[in-house]
């Protein structure tokens, strides 16, 4: 009799689950319970997480027997680039070419498929695949001499020309370096086609803009990847109107199975536009932060450092944006409700940005402006951070990547503020991770091994590099959801399998909390849930 009263009060209240799920291994990431049984999910949020369920279950749930399969909520990636990934998605992939010369052979293929003149484009070229010599022109124009090709080195930070695309663009010897750039040349003074930061801006201005239609599509394609790698949410680093639109419109079709908390690209049209009216918040598609540049990347020496570049020591890197005009950029941006995210990798340009942000916080806050990337830092600049309650939006797998040549660029001195992730925690300074990608793979099973083992997939170096600074599984695990759910203000709502939040979560096939490392980086998703319902699963 109790029983019945008991589910007849909890129809007449409405609280029958839509979804229950038990037998599981449940990762909250939720310090009042960190781990339950399984859940039980209404209306798109977490009803109760363990305990006795059955009292939830009424005649139109779905019971649903995780089988001792590991859950843990949603990931969220804190800095990533929908439009590149999708641009790559249809294009060709360089990360792991070898040679110049394969790089060559594989834009000829490309150019074999395209209509008469059409551009030739991919990413992510890394001349340190090839011992560390920047590429040439010729290398590209000696296969394809009859057509434009430009190509985006692995950071996105550099350009790699062909001579017909110099041609289009205007570029001789006599072409001087733009503020912020550089036009790599050779000894004679002859531009060799590799184009750093804002020295791009030459060619890719005579690049077709692409269509409405094409960035809707490749938003799609980009999207889809993120669900099928587990991402529910990602904070999209620099959009565009167009991105902003074809975001709508997806979410209109319900075909966006992802999250996507934005910032605006810039001080430009866009931002204008918002500049007027309150942030966007919406449960697929959030408006309420600007991108800025400081530098550009340590990969390409356009990282601006204090000192010269050990192994370079013509150079101590760039400023992509002056100091002054970066300031009145956080100035107007710091006047509205919008949230300020500004790139900075060099030690240089960290302590600029901090510098630049204190002037507008003026001590503790709650904007949490963001420090993107925030790579080299110089060892008193920490406590900036933690004076001005700036959020570190680092990249685990930008270390793992970088560690083969980044003391040979900084010397060791300076690494041990790079890099230097338990050093932000250890302060209190939140600390949210992301992979960057297409820099980086978008895989955040990659982000979360790199993050607790500091080793590349091959498990070198044993014990991790600089090992000092790694991250338990635990943290790893909250930096990819509770701490980058708190980067975009969307702690309450996300980030933690806990009552009244967000139903976004994983189903694993093994456990990442307790394999072997290894295991962690070969981990596949089973499902993927967006408010309680499935929008990816695996065909096995």
């Amino acid at each position: 009799m109790f029983f019945i009263l008991v589910l007849l009060a909890l129809n007449a209240f409405g609280q029958f689950a839509d979804l229950i799920v038990d037998n599981a291994v449940v990762y909250t990431v939720d310090q009042t319970k960190p781990s339950a049984n399984g859940f039980a999910v209404k209306d798109g949020k977490f009803l109760a997480v363990g305990g006795d369920l059955t009292k939830y279950a009424g005649p139109n749930t779905r019971r649903l027997d995780a089988k001792g399969a590991a859950i843990i909520p949603g990931l969220i990636d804190a800095h990533v680039h929908m439009h590149s990934l999708g641009d790559m998605l249809e294009t060709f992939d360089l990360r792991f070419v070898q040679s110049r010369e394969e790089v060559a052979a594989i834009v000829k293929r490309a150019a074999n498929k395209l209509p008469p003149g059409e551009w030739v484009q991919g990413r992510n070229w890394d001349q340190t695949n090839w011992g560390g010599e920047f590429p040439n022109a010729d290398d590209l124009s000696k296969t394809v001499p009859d057509r434009p090709v430009y190509l985006r080195r692995v950071d996105g930070h550099a350009g790699w020309a062909n001579r017909k695309a110099m041609e289009l663009a205007g570029i001789t010897r006599d072409t001087p370096d733009p503020q912020g750039g550089q036009i790599i040349k050779d000894s004679s003074g002859n531009p060799t086609g590799v184009l750093i930061d804002k020295a791009m801006a030459l060619v890719t201005r005579k690049i077709p803009p692409q269509t409405y239609d094409q960035t809707k599509r490749r938003l799609k394609l980009a999207a889809e990847s993120a669900a099928r790698l587990g991402l529910t949410g990602v904070h999209d680093a620099g959009i565009s109107t167009l991105d902003r639109d074809a975001y709508r419109e997806l979410i209109r079709e319900n075909a966006l199975p992802v999250r996507v908390y934005a910032m605006i690209a810039g001080t430009g049209e866009l931002w204008q536009e918002y500049s007027k009216k309150q942030p966007e918040i919406t449960p697929y598609l959030t408006v309420r932060s600007v991108k800025l540049y400081a530098d550009g990347a340590l990969g390409s020496r356009g990282a601006a450092l204090w000192q010269p570049y050990t192994d370079d020591k013509s150079t101590t890197g760039l400023l992509v944006t002056t100091q002054e005009t970066l300031q009145g950029q956080i100035d107007e941006v710091a006047a509205t409700p919008f949230q300020v995210c500004t790139h900075a990798i060099g030690d240089r340009a960290n302590r600029i940005v901090l510098d630049s942000f204190a002037k507008v916080l003026k001590g503790k806050n709650d904007r949490r402006f963001r420090v993107e990337h925030a790579q080299v830092v110089s060892l008193p600049d920490f406590q900036l951070f933690k004076d001005f309650n700036v959020v570190a939006s680092v990249q685990a797998t930008h270390a793992t990547s970088d560690m083969r040549w980044a003391e040979k660029r900084l010397g060791p001195d300076r690494i041990a503020g790079a890099y230097a992730w338990r050093k932000f925690l250890s302060m209190g300074i939140p600390l949210a991770n992301g992979s960057d990608f297409p820099v980086e793979d978008p895989n955040p099973m990659y982000g979360l091994y790199a993050s607790f083992t500091r080793q590349d997939h091959s498990g070198f170096p044993a014990g991790g590099w600089t090992p000092d600074q790694r991250l338990t599984r635990q943290e790893a695990l909250k930096s990819f959801t509770l701490d980058a759910a708190y980067a975009a203000f969307e702690e309450n709502t996300k980030g933690s399998i806990t009552p009244g939040k967000l139903a976004d979560f994983l189903i694993l096939d093994r456990d990442i909390m307790k394999v072997a490392p290894k295991d962690v980086i070969t981990a596949k998703i089973r499902e993927t849930y967006l408010s309680g319902k499935a929008v990816y699963t695996a065909k096995n």
